[in-house]
């Protein structure tokens, strides 16, 4: 054996050897299920069931949803919800999941860290959901439902933001087989940086924020969408602000799931936000995706350019469901809009 092969031979041993240590290569599916705050392996039902897992060593508070028909003794495919900023879990996955698992699925949707029922780490304030911890949760969040006996494949569901987070998280986290889309703000420099003069106000009131928050030791809140929660409809479209019309229908004080209507829901969100909102990662590594992907989205919304431009750069070959009948906000919570996204997700996680 000459002396290349053989050094060949060591690199390669050493190299198995170590993602062998590292738990890197094939490994036997857990079957221990996680102490959680609403369930244990008797008590999940079919229907809602509160559930806790950990991220960041906190508890975070989510809701799973299971099949009318769920058993315990066998098998289903499971779905890591993403909800739009600046949403908690009782708005867009109390839609999503009772819809999926009316399909057979199992779903998984929750508050972020420092969101709605989610605590904030230590020493941080509520209201914080950023982009790069967003990601982290949801690999923490597929952790667990890989700990549930139960589950079988699993995939992620995201609508708005949670479609950004979950093409980032996919990037690296291939235990997510497939990945959905709906109304996505995944190729969203176009959508935030298109003036870039509204970008540096924004970005230098988020420094600003940042800084006091610093100094002063307490949370800095403000309105990110222009919209507070004492508005009236006529108030808001008055500012000119666009789809105001379409986010008020929703994120209103009269919308269908505004402050007081969803439990620990306010407009009100951390002022230095836009220093991770206006990274857009799931865009700058599209091409990174291998996973089979599907994107839906209605064409004449005003957010259409971040799909399409996420479409373009996708190299795996995504199916595309466009709606031209719906905008933006109608896939939040609109009947016919939400049962037209479930039953082109259903297809696709089911084919």
């Amino acid at each position: 054996m000459n002396h290349l092969s053989r050094r060949h031979l060591i690199q390669t041993a050493s190299l198995a050897s170590l993602m062998s240590f590292a738990g890197w290569g094939a490994r036997a599916k857990q079957t221990s299920l996680p102490i959680n705050a609403g369930a244990s392996e008797m008590s999940f039902k079919p229907g809602t069931n509160p559930v806790t897992f950990k991220s960041f060593g906190l508890d975070l508070v989510g809701d799973l949803y299971l099949p009318e028909d769920f058993d315990l003794a066998k098998t289903y495919k499971a779905i890591v919800g993403a909800s739009p900023f600046p949403q908690v879990k009782d708005q867009i996955p109390a839609t999503y999941g009772p819809e999926m698992a009316a399909r057979g699925f199992i779903y998984l949707g929750f508050d972020y860290m420092g969101m709605g029922s989610s605590p904030a780490l230590p020493g941080e304030h509520m209201k914080s959901r950023y982009m790069f911890r967003l990601i982290e949760n949801t690999w923490d969040a597929v952790s667990y439902l890989g700990t549930l006996p139960f589950v079988d494949e699993i995939y992620g569901l995201g609508v708005c933001q949670g479609g950004s987070i979950i093409a980032s998280a996919s990037v690296t986290d291939h235990r997510i087989k497939k990945i959905v889309t709906v109304s996505g703000m995944m190729a969203a420099d176009a959508f935030q940086w298109g003036d870039r003069g509204i970008a540096d106000q924004m970005i230098a009131a988020a420094n600003s924020s940042k800084q006091k928050m610093y100094e002063i030791g307490k949370a800095d809140y403000c309105w990110p969408n222009v919209l507070d929660d004492s508005m009236t409809r006529e108030e808001y479209n008055a500012l000119g602000i666009p789809m105001s019309d379409d986010t008020y229908n929703y994120y209103g004080k009269d919308g269908v799931a505004g402050p007081g209507k969803v439990k620990n829901f306010t407009n009100e969100h951390i002022g230095d936000q836009p220093m991770q909102s206006l990274i857009s990662i799931g865009e700058h590594y599209a091409d990174k995706i291998t996973q089979p992907t599907m994107v839906i989205y209605g064409p004449n919304a005003a957010t259409a350019i971040c799909s399409t431009n996420f479409i373009d750069r996708l190299t795996n070959n995504p199916e595309v469901r466009a709606f031209d009948e719906f905008s933006h906000v109608d896939f939040y919570w609109k009947p016919e809009t939400v049962k037209a996204s479930c039953d082109a997700a259903a297809e696709f996680f089911n084919k």
